[in-house]
């Protein structure tokens, strides 16, 4: 049998707090049906932790999908044993979240402060744990923050949690604070904020108006830069985001010129696999990238895509794709 991948001292953590909330609120209101109810719920749910229970579908006895039920711990059923009327609930929930997802999505076209950024952004599923940005907390001529990153986990869980990288992000580019102050402060809300054991790993970058380019990345796959027919690597600087509650990002700096072109991407572009199980790998990634420097930043990725595709030969896709392209102008 299965095993749920919530682990059940956080989420008999978080359920305490919750009905302790109900309590105090019942407390301090009087009789309410509803709160009662959902107090009755939260407290089978920490007897079914108690008895190691947890996840387990109610019906078939194996384990509930993680997403759900890291998205709502009082479910008692798989996807295959719900009622019609809550796998339809369950598909209104969905299309809702896809429609919140998208709406935080910036252009996929951006043209500002010297810089061309293109970025396609594929879901596995109707949501994505893939997180991608662009933002230019001073508007148009300012400094322009690039970000991409990949959330622990998949599914609506995920989607939440990019969602919160999303709002974290906005707020802090407009500090006015430094590249590795903004990425430490973004550690700690994120491990403050999300129960343990997720996380996410993340580039951050800032690109001027003279082309000056500051990076931190936080425990995500390489970031390719293309300049003058050369790639080259700039590596992780530190751990991923929610890994532990406080660290610190060394920022890594470069000077670009015109046509100089940086390549972002998730592992679910380097670990698509083909039907014999091998994986894209990024030295293929690195080769696509420096084998057409002269194409546009829409072309690349374009370029990219097409040959991951004739990589998998057929074989299904197994995770959310994104890759993102940040050129030098004149």
């Amino acid at each position: 049998m299965a095993t749920p991948a919530i682990g059940n001292p956080a989420m008999r953590a978080e359920l305490e707090v919750r009905r302790d909330r109900l309590q105090a609120v019942l407390s301090r209101s009087g009789p309410n049906a509803s709160l009662e109810t959902l107090l009755s719920e939260v407290d089978a749910a920490l007897e079914r932790v108690a008895k190691g229970k947890f996840g387990i579908c109610e019906e078939c006895h194996d384990a509930i999908e993680p997403g759900r039920l890291a998205a709502d711990p009082l479910i008692r059923f798989c996807v295959d044993h719900l009622t019609p009327g809550e796998k339809a609930a369950l598909q209104q929930d969905l299309e809702l979240a896809y429609r919140i997802q998208r709406g935080l999505l910036p252009p996929s076209d951006v043209v500002t402060s010297g810089w061309k950024v293109h970025y396609s952004y594929q879901p596995f599923g109707p949501v994505s744990g893939d997180y991608c940005d662009l933002i230019q907390p001073g508007g148009q001529g300012g400094d322009l923050y690039f970000l991409l990153g990949d959330v622990s986990g998949k599914g609506v869980a995920a989607s939440m949690l990019m969602s919160h990288l999303s709002a974290m992000f906005r707020s802090l580019t407009g500090l006015g604070i430094t590249l590795p102050e903004m990425m430490s402060r973004a550690c700690r809300l994120f491990s403050e904020s999300s129960i343990p054991g997720q996380f996410a790993t993340l580039v951050c970058g800032r690109g001027t108006p003279g082309g000056e380019v500051e990076i931190c990345n936080a425990g995500h796959l390489p970031v390719l830069l293309v300049s003058d027919g050369r790639v080259s690597k700039l590596e992780s600087s530190g751990f991923p985001l929610g890994m532990f509650t406080s660290a610190s990002y060394a920022p890594q700096k470069s000077l670009l010129a015109e046509g100089d072109t940086l390549v972002l991407y998730t592992d679910g572009i380097t670990e698509s696999r083909n039907p014999s199980g091998q994986e894209y790998g990024l030295e293929r990634m690195a080769h696509i990238a420096g084998e057409f420097p002269e194409l546009a930043p829409h072309a690349l990725i374009a370029a990219c895509l097409r040959d991951v595709e004739t990589h998998r030969n057929g074989a299904p896709r197994t995770d959310d794709l994104t890759v993102m392209v940040i050129r030098r102008a004149a």
